[in-house]
């Protein structure tokens, strides 16, 4: 599942004991050694406490603006742990980019949301709530929201933070490919879980929301770079929104 060449450099510099640097962090090394068991317990209580609390803002605060404060309190459980992995260390080719992500973003971005369609079925294009015709300037945002800042912050936590940790955990104790498909389940779990009890758990979007998660595992873990998954994700939530617009004007 793991292909480790496309991030190595055959001629990387070697240290002064004489060993070679490592180049990827799914091959360990100094660079992840920070990422572990006390990183992954933040992660999961700073992600337990923002879904908790939006989900009591969403509930308690009659407002339009309750769902996007209830979204803001969850994305900012995420940002929390994401900040202080990054300042313990950067995971050495987590945050390289290529051309190739691009490529990898858009085109899974699109299949993802033609097979989610399919899987959805004959069905009304969906729509925004209006008020006198008019869409809600806050449900605007939010649209936004879901396009830049959703993409980036949760592939950031549960494809760069959980799966890092989790496969950097696991690596040494039952090797490369078991670790890696162990961190992508549980990672998608946790992504399908948090998204299921903010917005409801129909089963086709269960369904696609799992096929996303796994999707965005799997381009991590076979490039070692987050790029891909976060254009990927962002793909897959601007088609949405760009359906939503459509069936909005036309209604």
């Amino acid at each position: 599942m793991l292909d480790h060449s496309s991030d190595v450099d055959t001629a990387a510099p070697r240290r002064s004991s004489g060993r070679r640097a490592r180049t990827d962090w799914r091959l360990g090394g100094r660079t992840v050694r920070r990422w572990n068991e006390w990183l992954l317990a933040i992660a999961l209580i700073g992600l337990g406490v923002g879904v908790l609390s939006g989900a009591i803002i969403a509930w308690a605060w009659d407002s339009p603006l309750a769902p996007l404060v209830g979204s803001a309190a969850a994305g900012l459980g995420m940002v929390v742990p994401i900040v202080l992995a990054f300042r313990r260390s950067r995971p050495v080719g987590l945050l390289r980019f290529r051309p190739l992500d691009l490529l990898w973003g858009v085109g899974l971005g699109v299949g993802l949301r033609v097979v989610q369609g399919l899987i959805a079925g004959p069905k009304p294009l969906p729509t925004f709530a209006t008020i006198d015709g008019r869409v809600s300037e806050w449900l605007a945002l939010d649209a936004v929201g879901a396009v830049v800042a959703a993409p980036v912050i949760e592939e950031l936590f549960f494809r760069a933070v959980m799966i890092v940790a989790m496969f950097t955990i696991l690596r040494p104790l039952v090797g490369h490919v078991a670790a890696g498909v162990t961190a992508a389940l549980v990672s998608t779990g946790l992504f399908v879980m948090t998204h299921a009890l903010a917005g409801g758990a129909e089963i086709g979007s269960v369904i696609g929301l799992a096929l996303l998660g796994f999707v965005a595992s799997g381009v991590v873990l076979l490039t070692g770079r987050i790029w891909g998954a976060i254009v990927l994700h962002a793909v897959c939530n601007a088609s949405f929104v760009a359906l939503v617009a459509f069936g909005t004007a036309l209604s």
